[in-house]
């Protein structure tokens, strides 16, 4: 998420600096190697960039919210879980004595 937001930042610099999106992606595949955006993601951002948007950060999106996977619902699905085996655990112990 870091180094994404780190190479919007350098996109932004390169659009500011009337660099070409082809100019730009030798420059950050050398700055972040590996790590760095696909060249269809660098294009988007390029164009967002020239088209005059401000905000490096991504847009909200619709979908699954951020709390379903919060940790209070991992632990109330691990307890559920360890009294669910542990009710079975308790009915196999029983039958074999």
């Amino acid at each position: 998420m870091q180094r994404s937001l780190e190479q919007r930042m350098a996109i932004k610099f390169c659009v500011k600096l009337e660099k070409s999106a082809a100019e730009t992606i030798p420059m950050l595949k050398k700055a972040f190697g590996v790590d760095c955006l696909s060249g269809r993601k660098i294009f988007w951002w390029h164009k967002a960039f020239a088209e005059s948007r401000v905000d490096v950060n991504d847009e909200n999106r619709a979908g699954r919210p951020s709390t379903s996977s919060s940790d209070d619902n991992v632990l109330d699905l691990y307890y559920k879980t360890v009294i669910e085996n542990y009710e079975i655990f308790e009915q196999q112990a029983y039958i074999t004595i």
